[in-house]
């Protein structure tokens, strides 16, 4: 449990760190790709939900064993930008630099994985069970 603990800590840590700065950056992002000004319900939408997930993470973090049943859509919220990343690319719609940014989602999609598989489930009396 320890094990998923850390991997959920870290990537709620990182996760927040990393994206509280996009809340000021609105002028940079919109230098490389359509202005965010353009869209600023989707622009704040995705950081708003981008956001809610970190604190998910860091509450599965606080309990692996009580919260793994939110480790799943974890594994789906981070699999999916991956997967929408490489459909993006392979149509030709993005560069190689911004393919190789969904990186740390698939690596953090993986840690999630293990962690499920490690994780034991929680039963009602609050003690943890062996995997079946």
């Amino acid at each position: 449990m320890t094990f998923a603990r850390v991997v959920f800590l870290v990537a709620g840590v990182w996760g927040v760190v990393e994206l509280t700065p996009h809340d000021f950056l609105v002028d940079l992002t919109g230098r490389q790709y359509a202005a965010p000004m353009d869209y600023p319900q989707f622009f704040y939408g995705f950081l708003s939900v981008a956001m809610a997930w970190q604190i998910a993470f860091l509450v599965i973090g606080s309990g692996p064993a009580r919260f793994r049943p939110l480790m799943i859509p974890s594994i789906v919220e981070k699999l999916g930008h991956v997967a929408g990343v490489a459909v993006l690319y392979r149509q030709g719609r993005l560069s190689v630099a911004d393919a190789t940014a969904a990186g740390p989602d698939l690596l953090l999609a993986i840690l999630f994985i293990v962690a499920f598989v490690v994780t034991p489930r929680f039963t009602l009396t609050g003690s943890s069970s062996p995997p079946a």
